[in-house]
């Protein structure tokens, strides 16, 4: 993938002067082995789902297609407010329980004659909710991001317990659209996914705020110096991240026409942040782009697709995710050391290149 270079906070640029001379163009093999070396998942997507089809013949149907959308939607959904918190050098592991209390709270208001938009809008403000008590212990109080939503990952399934004690179902027609509706042939599910995704990706790229995260994970204090709100910034994205997981849970719930509190949305964070980093969103922060995050969520997607056409079980399926997670983190930092070898040596050339005297 790609990844997207973190502009500057005062917007000026910073490259060096042009002298005057066209550095040689790189060779046709180099140019090709740094596109691999950009690209590595992308890559292995387009070999695993070649493989996938010849071996069964059904990958590419649209029949499959549509619920492997379906699937990843929800992840997307949640995967891109949680990449723009790695970026800022922050993290979400409170996700998957707060999709499961978005799921109950839009359930108890569509079960008891709510329409859909309110039982969204109530999804939403709990999950916001979530987000303001994860924003205020990490940027106000600043305490460790990972811990502190890592308890709340634990303390929110708690509450969506609480607020259903026994699992819901029965939601109605018209709520059900909201999970397994389509708008000219396409699921709703994922419009909102792209939306959300085009979203991020516009505000991370052509907003000041959005310069402002790639600041920020990069070096906080030079950030703060500079004149970035190093608080507010971060504050408003775990306040995203949770509205987002909010409504990921009324999505799955209104998919699933059930709300079990125990259950929903278990081990999704795990789902999204393996995503995230397959992407090659990097956990040090300051880089990273919404179309890393797409490429992520369709190979973690199709993995388990692909998997489950070819006849493997569950329990291997869930090896195979976590060794994914795994080989995530090592292709991030291969992919970031191979990268800044290729940098050094182009400087080089270009040193070169350029003219004495």
């Amino acid at each position: 993938m790609t990844t997207a270079t973190p502009p500057t906070v005062d917007g000026a640029d910073r490259r060096p002067p042009s002298t005057g001379h066209a550095a040689a163009a790189p060779s046709p093999v180099a140019a090709a082995a740094g596109w691999l070396v950009q690209n590595p998942l992308l890559v292995l997507l387009v070999v695993m789902v070649a493989g996938v089809q010849l071996a069964t013949g059904a990958q590419l149907g649209w029949g499959n297609l549509r619920g492997v959308f379906l699937d990843a939607a929800v992840i997307a959904i949640v995967a891109a407010p949680v990449a723009m918190l790695v970026i800022a050098g922050y993290i979400d592991l409170s996700v998957g329980s707060t999709l499961a209390l978005g799921g109950v709270v839009a359930g108890k208001v569509a079960q008891s004659g709510g329409s859909p938009l309110v039982a969204v809008g109530a999804a939403l403000l709990a999950g916001a909710a979530v987000g303001v008590v994860n924003a205020v212990l990490a940027t106000v109080f600043g305490l460790s991001s990972f811990i502190v939503t890592l308890g709340m990952l634990t303390a929110v399934r708690g509450v969506a317990q609480l607020v259903s004690p026994l699992p819901l179902s029965n939601f109605g027609e018209a709520f059900g659209f909201l999970g397994i509706g389509n708008i000219a042939g396409i699921p709703l599910p994922a419009l909102l996914a792209v939306a959300v995704l085009l979203t991020a990706g516009v505000f991370l790229t052509r907003t000041p705020a959005g310069r402002h995260v790639y600041a920020i994970g990069v070096n906080r204090e030079a950030a703060y110096l500079s004149g970035v709100d190093v608080r507010r910034i971060p504050f408003l994205l775990f306040v995203t991240s949770g509205a987002a997981a909010g409504l990921a849970g009324a999505i799955t719930v209104a998919r699933l026409n059930s709300a079990p509190a125990g259950q929903l949305g278990g081990g999704f964070e795990l789902a999204v942040i393996t995503a995230v980093l397959l992407g090659g969103i990097a956990l040090t922060g300051g880089e990273g782009s919404m179309v890393d995050v797409l490429v992520g969520v369709l190979f973690m997607g199709l993995l388990r697709n692909g998997l489950t056409l070819l006849g493997v079980t569950t329990f291997w399926q869930n090896v195979a995710s976590g060794l994914a997670l795994v080989a995530a983190i090592a292709i991030a930092a291969a992919t970031h050391s191979v990268r800044g070898k290729m940098q050094t040596r182009e400087a080089r050339r270009l040193d070169d290149a350029a003219p004495t005297g």
